[in-house]
């Protein structure tokens, strides 16, 4: 989860629109804008799955490109 308030505040809502391999997805802001996102690792130890149709929280990547889930809704 996020740990300090620059990260709780950088939380996006969005929503998974294709599962890629690698347990990598294609998630859709509410702008329109796709990005790809991976899954953080307690996700992937507590063995959280995330199915397309899903509404997810993200942490942005500040420098663009890929963005971590940490939360699925």
């Amino acid at each position: 989860m996020a740990t300090n308030e620059t990260e709780k505040n950088a939380l996006v809502r969005c929503l998974v629109v294709e599962a890629l391999p690698n347990t990598m997805f294609r998630v859709s802001l509410d702008d329109g804008q796709e990005i790809i996102a991976y899954l953080s690792g307690k996700m992937r130890m507590n063995r959280i799955k995330v199915l397309v149709g899903d509404k997810v929280e993200i942490l942005p990547d500040p420098y663009g490109g890929k963005a971590r889930i940490v939360r699925r809704l």
